[in-house]
């Protein structure tokens, strides 16, 4: 919930951590002016005392540097779109604005959401406010860090194959990533466009629910875009039954497994939920299954930036890891292939969305860790195939486009980790409501 000050003491209480704080985490690419700042924290306050405001009146949001934002530059925190200004609101930032949330700047992310560490930044690494020495995770690492160190009270991210529930995990913090199809993505710079949803970051799983109560919908601008109903913030937090299924998945860690099946335990015996182990087939081949996928769709969606109308051309201007997935999307549709490892990747996805959709007819909701390994030191080298495992369980839930969400449950070696909740498609109320039970129960312990 918000905190009992107004808006304009939040808003300097965050300014003043921002200047303080933010030159050693750099999370911020773009804060904006603080006058204007000032002068629309006032506007709020006032329609707050009329009785005017909207939902999210009072709040203090950041935005992943992807998404359109009128007057903020779209970088992608990429030297490619550098110079490059939005020049409207994407459909997410419409509604927020709508709703009084206050915009407060854009933050730092992996070059065009390409990465798992947030380290591909053409602006230098996010570093994790629990630990800067760690990685916090990417692609959407300023979004999940700017919650953490407490610079503002919600975030937006993107999320391809784990890119919210990824930092959400390393820092502590709730990230929602939403039925595919359930938020417009009119205004967000793809990475792949059959696999990526704009999702909330926030501090609890009240405040993140708002958000994404805010920004999901049907939108004319996006025509894959599908109504998805209100959900009940009053809801959350109330004892239920559900039917709790854990992913059978061997780990790199089993520290981390080990304490997600004791809070499933522990929980599970206070809410008197029904547990048992679920197997989804072809899960270990995830991985291989998405990055064709994405190869091909991200070569796709780059074509635009050819130096002509948007900024520099891509392949003279971006990282080694951009670089890759370009150059690796060339090959992969190169006319003697005929596309044939992106349909096969695409047959293999089919068969992964066909298991989960079996497995939700038994099971309320499926439980794994949100990550299977601690984050590692920034600058530490790990080869590209330890890279794309940290999201080896977050990738499933994007090839068969169901809602899923990490929710913080402990630590280990004081490094937080975050259970991830999985639901059906649609199914975001009840992976909401037992999100909160998690949560809850850890408050009262």
């Amino acid at each position: 919930m918000v905190e009992k000050m107004t808006t304009l003491e939040k808003l300097k209480k965050y300014l003043e951590k921002i200047k303080e704080k933010d030159k050693d985490l750099n999370i911020f690419l773009e804060v904006r002016p603080e006058s204007e700042l000032i002068d629309e924290a006032k506007r709020i306050d006032e329609k707050i005392k009329d009785g005017k405001a909207g939902r999210l009146a009072g709040y203090v949001i950041g935005v992943k540097p992807n998404i359109n934002v009128v007057g903020f530059h779209a970088s992608c925190s990429s030297k490619v779109l550098e110079d490059y200004k939005s020049t409207y609101d994407a459909t997410v930032i419409k509604k927020i604005k709508e709703e009084d949330g206050l915009i407060i700047g854009m933050v730092n992310s992996d070059e065009f959401a390409c990465g798992s560490s947030g380290e591909t930044s053409a602006y230098g690494p996010v570093k994790n406010p629990v630990n800067p020495e760690l990685i916090p995770g990417g692609s959407s690492s300023g979004s999940a860090a700017c919650i953490a160190a407490g610079f503002c009270d919600m975030a937006l991210g993107s999320d391809t194959g784990g890119s919210i529930r990824n930092p959400a995990s390393h820092c502590g913090v709730v990230g929602i990533k939403p039925t595919y199809a359930s938020v417009s993505r009119h205004g967000l710079i793809d990475l792949s466009m059959s696999f990526d949803q704009i999702g909330p970051i926030a501090k609890n799983v009240h405040d993140a629910t708002l958000l994404l109560d805010v920004i999901r919908g049907k939108d004319e601008n996006d025509s894959i875009s599908l109504e998805s109903g209100k959900l009940n913030l009053k809801e959350l937090g109330k004892k239920k039954k559900f039917k709790i299924g854990i992913l059978d998945f061997k780990i790199q860690d089993e520290r981390i497994q080990k304490l997600i099946d004791e809070k499933v335990k522990e929980i599970s015996k206070k809410y008197g939920w029904n547990v048992k182990k679920v197997r989804i087939e072809y899960i270990d081949t995830a991985i291989e299954t998405y990055y064709p996928i994405v190869y091909t769709e991200f070569f796709s969606a780059t074509r635009k930036f050819d130096g002509r109308k948007y900024g520099k051309k891509i392949e003279d201007s971006c990282g080694p890891e951009v670089l890759r997935r370009v150059l690796g999307g060339a090959e992969i549709t190169r006319s003697e292939h005929e596309g044939r490892n992106y349909y096969l990747a695409l047959r293999v996805r089919k068969l992964i969305e066909e298991e989960y959709a079996r497995a939700f007819k038994e099971m309320d909701i499926i439980i794994s860790p949100t990550v299977p390994r601690l984050p590692h030191k920034i600058g530490e080298k790990i080869t590209i195939e330890e890279m794309y495992s940290y999201d080896a369980l977050t990738i499933p839930s994007n090839l068969a486009g169901n809602c899923s969400m990490s929710v913080p449950v402990g630590k280990v070696d004081g490094i937080p980790v975050g259970m991830q909740i999985m639901a059906d498609k649609f199914q975001e109320q009840k992976m909401l409501e037992v999100g909160a039970l998690v949560e809850g129960f850890g408050e009262r312990r």
